[in-house]
């Protein structure tokens, strides 16, 4: 591990205690302290170039307060124009940012776009209410006014995922901050229930990255190997990359539920990232909040077994970085210049790779997605209703094994990060799963497969072993 993981490692421990010091605080604790550790976290990794992040929370601050019906799409311009300003100091010649700079600036950025969306649905509800001439009851997710500076500040700061996420709406916040009877809110027991894997992923990624190490694909020897050595030396490249986000969001969840930062009741149905989707009145007494079930899946940031077990490409993007996934559909898919779902995938995918950073690797890893989206879509219609049962379930197994397979290829680029040294290894494995791809996308063409948006064969199955994963 390399002394900026051991940086990530460390905050990421130290904010679980401190959920629990800050779990039972009333609301203007919560909010200050909150900040005030975010900000000395901020601080203390990114020294001067905090002030990147200032300047992106006044300048979005600023165009919400000038132009709260379009604030959205001015936030979104802002932050990511931002974001190319930010990546292009050193060719300005100015000092480059820390690499803690970049994790709060991608969070940031991500939190200020969503801000942003609340006060536009917020202005907008106002005004329909104008013009009706009568007010309506609370609406789910509206927030209450408007955020000041101070508040728009303590959101941006609050230390909770501050560097590694998940992401959360400042609804969501809000809702930490008025949390009713914190004190029946569970949290000891969630916590060791989810972080039980954590200390066996840490070995995994360990071992694995000792054993298969990244650098060795950068070196001339390794394209002496023969073909099948090459193949099979991105699946543990794969392996111990998952195995690392597995341990920093399994423990930036752990920060969470320490605080009970994200509980909702059950009945409340509560997505990652976008929280609530049923209205759930809080518990009017402590007897009533001891007895209500919650859960924390508004910061579930990763389902390990539904990423290493589900069947498609397109059920692996919903597995992985969970939040994000949300923002983006949110944010970026809906808002898409065009209508088809491979279209539109690739829209998503060319911004998520620019929001990521400007390495050629990111780029082609993500627009290779929506190919593979759209081949095993058109694959899948032409085929897999027409089989069996037992057809069916052998195809889900071969679908599976492809979808890691195109999952270990596109990650040589995440890794790699150089367009010489991405399409070096993929050259050496003759683009197989680029060359796949067009081969299936060709087949179902011909043989009459609907585009993935308008698939009408059986569902597929979500997992080899869909019992096992949480009902959605």
């Amino acid at each position: 591990m390399s002394p900026e993981e051991w940086t990530y490692l460390v905050v990421l421990l130290i904010s679980i205690p401190i959920g629990f010091l800050f779990k039972k605080a009333g609301p203007g604790l919560k909010r200050w302290g909150a900040a005030a550790v975010g900000l000395g976290l901020t601080l203390f990794t990114c020294g001067p170039h905090t002030l990147h992040s200032l300047v992106t929370i006044l300048g979005t601050w600023a165009l919400i307060q000038a132009q709260p019906c379009s604030c959205h799409a001015l936030a979104l311009a802002w932050t990511f124009s931002y974001l190319l300003f930010f990546r292009a100091l050193s060719l300005l010649g100015l000092p480059t940012p820390t690499p803690f700079t970049n994790a709060v600036q991608l969070l940031l950025t991500l939190k200020l776009v969503s801000l942003a969306s609340e006060v536009q649905d917020l202005h907008v509800a106002q005004r329909k209410e104008m013009a009706s001439g009568f007010s309506k009851g609370p609406s789910l997710g509206l927030l209450p006014d408007v955020p000041s500076l101070m508040e728009t500040l303590s959101y941006s700061y609050c230390y909770v995922g501050i560097m590694t996420g998940p992401f959360f709406r400042y609804r969501t916040y809000l809702d930490w901050l008025e949390q009713p009877f914190p004190g029946a809110v569970p949290s000891l027991r969630p916590l060791l229930r989810r972080a039980w894997p954590a200390p066996l992923f840490g070995l995994l990624f360990l071992l694995s990255s000792h054993l298969f190490p990244l650098e060795a694909v950068r070196e001339d020897a390794f394209y002496a190997r023969p073909l099948p050595a090459r193949l099979f030396y991105m699946i543990p490249v794969f392996f111990a990359f998952r195995m690392r986000f597995y341990v920093a969001w399994i423990a930036a969840e752990c920060g969470c539920i320490a605080a009970g930062f994200g509980a909702y009741p059950v009945a409340a149905k509560a997505r990652a990232g976008g929280g609530p989707t049923l209205q759930c009145p809080p518990p009017s007494s402590p007897e009533k909040a001891a007895s209500t079930e919650y859960d924390y899946e508004t910061i579930r940031n990763i389902d390990c077994y539904g990423t290493d077990f589900c069947v498609r490409v397109r059920d692996g993007m919903r597995y992985w970085n969970m939040t994000v996934q949300w923002w983006l559909a949110q944010y970026i898919y809906k808002s898409a210049p065009a209508r088809s779902y491979v279209f539109r995938s690739a829209w998503t995918m060319l911004l998520s790779a620019y929001w990521h950073g400007l390495h050629p690797g990111y780029y082609l890893s993500f627009l290779t997605i929506p190919l593979c989206l759209a081949a095993e879509g058109r694959l899948e219609s032409a085929f897999r209703g027409r089989l069996s049962p037992r057809g069916q379930k052998a195809w889900d197994w071969v679908h599976w094994f492809l979808k890691m397979r195109a999952y270990d290829y596109m990650c040589m680029g995440f890794v790699l990060l150089s367009l010489g040294e991405t399409l070096r290894y993929w050259a050496s494995i003759y683009f197989c799963i680029h060359v796949l791809a067009l081969v299936a996308l060709g087949l179902g063409l011909a043989l009459g497969g609907g585009s993935p948006s308008r698939r009408k064969t059986t569902p597929p199955a979500t997992s080899l072993a869909s019992g096992k994963l949480r009902e959605e």
